[in-house]
């Protein structure tokens, strides 16, 4: 099968069309789908520059999100047959078992439904952003009906989808935006109010939005300089959810302590790495979740750029500039 493979860590350039074995079923719990998108984030690009978790399996095929047919089935097999479509976030972290690939092995288990009402290359851009936005919001963060919440990027991958999934648990939503347009999007999304972070201080615009006190939930996307600077911007007794790993030396958390938050650190990839077989189940509750409220037209996925497979550099090279809204997928 074509697949594009990680020849080295560095630039786009070391992505390279190779031809590789088709993966076999090992276990009869597995399925055999024939991929017909992958997604792109940025996960995928940091590994690309820096190596994968496991440079010892070799070649290296990049990509968590998957979405495409069932082409076969393990003989113990329950939830899938020949035909289904599907979408999923497995594998990608290292070794041949990526998604920027024709075919992809994955268990049944990890596996939902794709959401009847997205192509291919929609559904599979969805399954690790919707993981990451509903965890960190609803079982990070513990948001509730009439909460205010500040999403930073708001028209980013994550970002856009946690507007959306805050609005659906009955929040009120600012956003972080670098732009009028973007500003447009995230309102058009539900958010009551976007904040042009390039125009303003955006801690001190959150607290005018709240009348002084600030946000229930600080969600950060960002992290650096952002995830310190959203302290102020969380009321006393509130939460900050970050999906990045703070740093020392971008700030401390003397004010977190005396404002007594709640910090809480998003890794959707965790059980994945950590071969958590229960947590991997619930994530694909959580996309059979999802998948529901898209069909019911309640939930978005804003894909902004297809490249076809060969072009998975070009993919990369678009998303480090920082500046795309929503998603972008590969077409195989």
């Amino acid at each position: 099968m074509k697949a594009v493979v990680m020849t080295a860590a560095g630039n786009p350039d070391v992505l390279q069309v190779r031809e590789v074995p088709v993966p076999a079923i090992e276990k009869d719990t597995e399925i055999l789908v024939r991929l017909r998108a992958a997604g792109v984030n940025p996960i995928d690009t940091k590994l690309r520059k820096r190596g994968t978790f496991y440079p010892e399996k070799t070649p290296a095929v990049l990509g968590c999100d998957g979405a495409g047919v069932v082409e076969a089935t393990g003989s113990g097999v329950t939830k899938f047959r020949t035909g289904d479509e599907v979408y999923f976030c497995n594998g990608g972290l290292g070794g041949p078992a990526g998604n920027y690939a024709e075919f992809a092995v994955v268990d049944e288990r990890f596996v939902a439904r794709k959401p009847a009402s997205l192509s291919f290359a929609e559904a599979a851009a969805a399954p690790l952003v919707l993981i990451t936005a509903w965890e960190s919001l609803y079982d990070r963060g513990r948001l509730q009906a009439g909460q205010k919440v500040l999403v930073h990027a708001g028209a980013g991958g994550v970002g856009h989808v946690a507007v959306q999934l805050a609005k659906l648990q009955g929040a009120e939503v600012c956003a972080t935006v670098g732009s009028q347009e973007k500003a447009e999007f995230v309102r058009q999304l539900g958010a009551e109010k976007p904040i042009l972070y390039k125009e303003m201080d955006f801690a001190q615009a959150v607290l005018d939005w709240t009348g002084g006190e600030g946000v229930d939930l600080g969600f950060d996307t960002v992290g650096g300089e952002t995830f310190y600077k959203t302290v102020p911007a969380v009321r006393v007794y509130g939460d900050l959810v970050t999906i990045l790993e703070p740093e020392p030396d971008k700030g401390n958390l003397k004010a977190a302590r005396l404002r007594n938050l709640r910090i809480s650190l998003e890794l959707m990839l965790t059980p994945m790495l950590q071969g958590l077989v229960e947590y991997q189940q619930e994530q694909a509750k959580i996309l059979q979740q999802c998948a529901r409220m898209i069909d019911e037209g309640r939930l978005k996925i804003h894909l902004s750029k297809i490249f076809p497979l060969a072009e998975a550099a070009e993919a990369h090279r678009l998303l480090e500039t920082g500046s795309v809204t929503g998603k972008i997928a590969l077409i195989i």
